[in-house]
């Protein structure tokens, strides 16, 4: 396990080649839309975001809407996202998804980690780790989230929460692996609360998460690696946001709810 401040302290900034970095914005619709509702909206965002190309985006309906969003999806661009996986691709396990049908739903990405699957659903580092593995074997891509809660952040350990997050839920990883995974930072504290990061405290964390993936792994992979902001990301703070030199995308909440704001979002390079 690599050590605590003094490794922080000897990891170098080093000025990385963003250019090259695919923006990347998603949307979690979490615990909302019907089968219905989500037809709906896919269908008004393939039409407001036909035209564009250098942004990645993908959309993260509930699992009772995957295959309808998928077969809608056709001929488009956006891409389809699971909000969670479990690591076993068949068995007893009352309630669960496998990664296998979430590929057969027509699935390109899974989210795992979200802070809402630690805080309310008892998700681990390890479990988190279990799942990543098996979504990444099964062919799927990965948003992997992490970030500290407000008391973390107030004690002064949102450093060593991340690290420890990255750590754990990358564990026996190998450079391979990461080509396929893009990683979240969320903080708790701003999701869902209306108190987004900064760009300055976004930007800070991102910096350190890209040094802790050179740190782990390799300086190409650290700088090829995609980082997304995830807290209460709307039209009015994107565009500052992504002007940091680290943050590669976001992972909207309540905003991809709407096809406008989402859109709008998406779009945040005409702003």
């Amino acid at each position: 396990m690599v050590g605590r401040s003094g490794d922080r302290e000897n990891l170098k900034t080093k000025e990385v080649d963003f250019m090259g970095r695919l923006p990347f914005i998603a949307g979690n619709w979490k615990m909302n839309k019907t089968v219905e509702e989500t037809l709906a909206l896919v269908r008004e965002l393939k039409g407001s975001l036909k035209e564009i190309k250098e942004v990645e985006v993908a959309i993260a309906p509930p699992f009772t809407a995957l295959h309808a969003a998928a077969q809608e999806l056709k001929g488009s661009s956006i891409h389809l996202a699971s909000q969670n996986l479990f690591w076993e691709e068949k068995g007893a396990f009352t309630g669960e998804i496998s990664p296998v049908m979430i590929k057969e739903c027509g699935c390109q990405y899974a989210i795992i980690g979200h802070s809402e699957r630690r805080q309310h659903f008892g998700e681990t580092d390890e479990t988190v780790n279990r799942r990543i593995k098996a979504a990444l074997n099964h062919g799927l891509k990965v948003i992997f989230c992490v970030g500290e809660t407000l008391q973390e952040r107030e004690q002064g350990v949102n450093f060593l929460v991340v690290e420890r997050q990255i750590e754990g839920g990358l564990k026996d990883f190998g450079e391979l692996a990461l080509q396929n995974l893009v990683i979240a930072y969320e903080p708790v504290w701003a999701i869902g609360t209306g108190k987004t990061a900064t760009p300055q405290q976004a930007e800070e964390v991102h910096l350190f998460i890209r040094q802790k993936i050179r740190f782990l792994f390799s300086p190409k992979i650290a700088d090829e690696l995609r980082i997304q902001y995830g807290g209460s990301v709307t039209p009015d703070n994107i565009k500052g946001l992504m002007e940091q030199e680290n943050i590669d995308g976001a992972l909207v909440g309540g905003a991809s709810l709407n096809a406008d704001s989402f859109s709008r979002i998406v779009r945040f390079k005409e702003m």
